[in-house]
């Protein structure tokens, strides 16, 4: 009962505090990418935004393998996909600049998507069919030209249960058509901070792996299975292999 009652209180502190940086973070966003649309102030903004939420939650958040990274690279980055916090998370840790596959629906919340939009985040239509796939596939060229890296949760979705789900293929075959490499990276004790389909948030410990980049140059079509099966393994065994994380509230 306690620390039911608590996890609401920490839940509550973390969106008064998230909400109103949002929409600030949003704000200045718009305005600087009015003046400079790819300004480096755009990545110190959403890095202070993730951190925040990892602050107001009280999550400690742990980044392992920055050597494996160079920060001046673009990467496919991939992950599995836990919670909503996952991106906090992601923007908090990585090192370098990295845009996000949204699904279009973000877009249309009001000053959120159109910060979303102006910042270069790439739209998802999943109702376009054959249009969507040309309109990822330019919206991640122009990223990756950008210097940026694409941040790309291959599972599609969360999954309910917390078990990975297979990967999709399109994370890999952008990688392949870019030439560029694919980051993996595991995410461990997110679902035990925000629980999907809940509001609950309790404070906890949330651990980003990064990973050896795989190099895709020279790769054929027929070999992207190959790609995707490997970083599914790389990620599968760092969460397996992840010491459990009592989580509370504090």
């Amino acid at each position: 009962m306690m620390r039911s009652l608590l996890s609401g209180v920490r839940a509550a502190l973390t969106f008064a505090v998230g909400i109103p940086i949002t929409a600030i973070c949003a704000v200045m966003v718009i305005l600087i990418t009015l003046v400079r649309p790819t300004s480096p102030v755009l990545d110190a903004i959403a890095r202070f935004w993730g951190r925040t939420w990892c602050w107001a939650s009280g999550v400690k958040l742990v980044v392992e393998g920055l050597e494996h990274v160079e920060p001046n690279k673009a990467y496919v980055v991939v992950s599995n996909h836990r919670s909503a916090f996952d991106i906090f998370a992601h923007f908090a840790a990585m090192p370098f600049p990295i845009r996000f596959l949204a699904k279009s629906e973000l877009f249309k919340i009001p000053l959120f998507g159109m910060a979303m939009s102006r910042i270069g985040m790439v739209e998802v239509d999943r109702k376009a069919g054959r249009a969507a796939h040309y309109a990822i596939n330019e919206g991640a060229r122009k990223t990756m030209e950008r210097g940026w890296s694409l941040m790309i949760y291959p599972e599609g979705t969360r999954p309910r249960d917390g078990v990975m789900l297979p990967f999709k293929k399109g994370a890999f075959s952008i990688a392949r058509k870019l030439g560029a490499p694919i980051l993996p990276t595991a995410i461990i004790g997110s679902r035990a901070v925000w629980k999907p389909k809940t509001k609950i948030i309790r404070s906890g410990r949330v651990t980003v792996k990064i990973m050896e980049p795989i190099p895709t140059e020279g790769v054929r079509i027929y070999e992207v299975d190959g790609l995707r099966n490997r970083a599914h393994t790389q990620i599968g065994e760092a969460v397996d292999q992840a010491p459990l994380v009592r989580h509370g509230t504090r």
